[in-house]
């Protein structure tokens, strides 16, 4: 080493101290991981089979608890008819829950959906389609068929004697009958003719896979 050469570490004794303020203390918000679990709902204190009057309503709570007892106690077939899946009513864990149950509990259970367009419910998300997607057996969606229109109203019908009512789609208003065989008759019928010309939707296939 020369003699004439500098000294580093004396260079940096002779550095001037940083003057540093810290600016604080900050926050870091990690998004979660996934959405907390909705709520879950109350049923309708009314039984399958049993209770005989019809059941008025015209709020969307009542809907679904009406929906959800309906659900709760089917033990053989569902079938719902509705223009889009309805997210306000049907795209909840307790209504997944329900649906779930009933498909689990026997082979020969089914869940049968008619819907006037599936594109809201494929683009957003849906429960029932999720549902669909883990079993294919015995739950089955179609698109209605435009030219064999079902002008029922939204409606789902549970083991041949209960109905959930709602004549015009866009209202709160409606019923629910829990024993009604002859009624829920004439309006099974309805729903198999419009099964029958259902359409399989590509979208809808496409989700599925």
């Amino acid at each position: 080493m020369r003699d004439d050469a500098p000294d580093e570490r004396s260079q940096y004794a002779e550095l001037p101290a940083i003057d540093f303020h810290s600016p604080g203390r900050f926050a870091v918000h990690n998004p979660q991981a996934e959405l907390a679990e909705p709520l879950p709902w109350e049923p309708a204190p009314f039984l399958l089979g049993e209770s005989a009057e019809l059941q008025r309503f015209n709020t969307p709570l009542e809907i679904r608890q009406h929906a959800l007892a309906l659900l709760q106690q089917a033990t053989r077939t569902v079938c719902i008819y509705s223009p889009d899946l309805e997210p306000w009513l049907y795209h909840h864990s307790s209504i997944q829950q329900a649906c779930a149950r009933l498909l689990l509990a026997h082979p020969r259970n089914q869940l049968r959906i008619l819907v006037g367009d599936p594109a809201r419910a494929v683009k957003d998300g849906h429960r029932l389609l999720q549902l669909a997607r883990r079993l294919t057996s015995n739950l089955h969606i179609r698109r209605l068929n435009p030219e064999y229109p079902d002008d029922s109203g939204a409606y789902a019908i549970v083991d041949g004697c209960g109905l959930l009512s709602r004549p015009k789609p866009d209202q709160y208003t409606g019923y629910a009958l829990y024993r009604d065989p002859a009624r829920v008759r004439l309006r099974q019928a309805q729903f198999d003719k419009a099964w029958d010309h259902g359409l399989s939707d590509a979208n809808l296939r496409s989700f599925l896979l």
